[in-house]
C-alpha cells in the first residue's frame, strides 16, 4: 500500500495490521461502516471526538485508491 495518506496507517501489530487512521485504533473499515449505517461526519465526530475532519478525506481517498479490499479487522 504505497502512496498513503499519511492520516492513514498500518502497522503489523495494530488492529491486525489493517488499515487505521493516525495510528489510533480506528480502522478504515470502522469509519466506512459507521458511513454506511446512515451517520453523518458531525455526528461522527461528536462521538469520536479524537477524530478530525481531515480523516474523512483521507478515508475515501484511501477506499478509491483501494477499491474493493476487505478493510475488516
Amino acid at each position: 500500500m504505497a502512496n498513503l495518506n499519511p492520516r492513514i496507517t498500518v502497522e503489523p501489530g495494530k488492529m491486525g495490521g489493517k488499515p487505521c487512521i493516525r495510528g489510533l485504533r480506528f480502522t478504515v473499515y470502522d469509519m466506512a461502516s459507521y458511513l454506511a449505517s446512515g451517520m453523518s461526519e458531525d455526528q461522527i465526530l461528536q462521538d469520536f471526538s479524537y477524530l478530525e475532519k481531515e480523516d474523512f478525506q483521507a478515508v475515501c481517498e484511501f477506499l478509491r485508491q483501494y477499491p474493493g479490499k476487505d478493510h475488516r479487522p
